[in-house]
């Protein structure tokens, strides 16, 4: 990927070993690219939102899939850095997470936006809904459905070795350097304190027209 790689260089565990909160401004304008059944897209990531898990890092979070500790659900938050949680949102959407943290201290970045850079016409196969190329990956089950990466069968796909599974081929790129146009606030979505102010683990390329609509979660506002 010649042209995505200005500046870009492959992720390596190192660099996402830190806590998910520290890690998730590096991934902004990196680029994940991802291979299905021959066809590549790749996203620029313009949006992304950190979660941590029981234990990890010195604030507990209440909004994470492993505030509780590792379950089925959430066991691949509890791996190695760079491979990737895929979950199943409203039982239709597959999201995106890439797990940060040493490894048995659950962590992850959700993807919840990016501008698509490769593949945009095998995106627009996958999201004949979407009524513009900005809208392809703008939202976290829109970014997923873009790329092709399913639940369960790609959940825990690595993202730094570039091992297939399941006939994927995912790829994780970062920028030399935190970009200095990052705005933060609260996650998106997130019920309770977890979705407030006191959590402003949202980050974004402040005026990227590919970042989603912010809204509050339940009971969120009032908090």
């Amino acid at each position: 990927m010649k042209e995505l790689a200005t500046g870009l260089a492959p992720a390596t565990r190192e660099e996402l070993a830190g806590l998910p909160v520290e890690v998730a401004p590096r991934l902004l304008g990196g680029v994940l690219q991802v291979t299905v059944a021959g066809a590549t897209v790749a996203v620029r990531l313009t949006e992304v939102e950190a979660y941590h898990g029981a234990g990890t890092g010195p604030v507990a979070d209440p909004g994470s899939h492993a505030r509780m500790g590792r379950t089925a659900r959430n066991a691949t938050m509890w791996g190695e850095p760079g491979h990737l949680y895929v979950y199943l949102s409203h039982g239709i959407h597959s999201c995106v997470n890439v797990v940060c943290g040493p490894e048995g201290s659950a962590g992850g970045v959700l993807l919840r936006g990016g501008e698509v850079v490769e593949g945009e016409d095998a995106a627009f196969s996958r999201r004949p809904a979407a009524r513009s190329a900005r809208d392809l990956a703008r939202g976290p089950g829109r970014l997923g459905d873009a790329v092709g990466l399913r639940h369960p069968v790609h959940d825990g796909i690595d993202a730094v070795a570039g091992t297939p599974q399941a006939g994927a081929v995912a790829r994780l790129w970062l920028p030399a350097s935190v970009r200095d146009d990052i705005a933060t606030g609260p996650r998106v979505g997130v019920a309770g304190v977890a979705g407030t102010a006191a959590y402003p683990w949202r980050f974004w390329i402040a005026g990227d027209p590919t970042v989603s609509a912010f809204r509050w979660g339940r009971g969120a506002a009032g908090l």
